[in-house]
């Protein structure tokens, strides 16, 4: 079968345009991991990636942004060599920005958070206390978080803090529920923490009932047409 106008020459070789596609998500995908695995101490939680006629733009979402940049932009200059010569992104400019949400919307923020106080010493029911909260005072609808490993002893167990409503099945669990998994290394072994957040979203079985006043349009008063006086 023959195929037209689905191919590019990349580096002296046809390859389809689908492959194209591929190829380019998975450089995102790595990228995205790289950011988190590399800023993940320093309050990243996501980035966007774009393709601009001058390079790459990468948008990094950071809960402190002054963090990221670092001293007269020293980090983010670091940042655009490595992505430039480990990944071979042309021109990369990165900028940092403030999350779209409140940092306590996201659920990798709040298992981030637990992950270092239990890595500076604080008992793993107080910083979950603490994490809750903050999140009530927060406004969210929902959390549940899961903290397991070698808790109060030798065998591995697991707790469960629970506030509010958390959807576990159906489309608001996949769409409005924000989850995220960290770990912690402390001396007795691995822990695992996990979170699952609900923040202050419309779901899809809330509705509103409008008013008489809300759906009749507004009447306008008629304005007086002058009538020229006969004489």
């Amino acid at each position: 079968m023959r195929l037209t106008g689905s191919y590019l020459a990349t580096g002296g070789k046809r390859i389809p345009v689908y492959k194209k596609i591929i190829q380019e998500n998975i450089k995102k995908w790595m990228v995205k991991e790289f950011l988190e695995y590399k800023l993940a101490k320093i309050g990243y939680i996501d980035c966007d990636i774009l393709r601009s006629p001058l390079g790459t733009r990468i948008i990094i979402y950071a809960e402190r942004p002054s963090r990221i940049i670092g001293r007269k932009g020293q980090n983010v200059r670091e940042l655009q060599q490595l992505l430039a010569t480990k990944f071979g992104i042309e021109n990369p400019m990165i900028d940092v920005a403030p999350p779209k949400e409140r940092p306590e919307y996201y659920a990798k923020v709040i298992a981030n958070r637990i992950a270092w106080a239990m890595a500076k010493g604080v008992k793993f029911r107080r910083a979950a206390i603490i994490a809750i909260r903050q999140l009530v005072e927060a406004g969210v609808r929902g959390v549940e978080i899961t903290i397991s490993g070698k808790l109060t002893s030798e065998r591995a167990r697991f707790e469960k803090f629970i506030y509010g409503t958390i959807y576990k099945c159906g489309h608001d669990a996949k769409t409005k529920v924000d989850k995220y998994i960290a770990h912690v290394l402390l001396k007795p072994g691995m822990y695992g923490i996990e979170v699952r957040l609900l923040p202050p979203r419309r779901l899809s079985d809330e509705f509103y009932i409008k008013t008489p006043e809300q759906v009749k349009p507004e009447e306008k008063p008629l304005e007086a047409e002058a009538k020229p006086e006969q004489q």
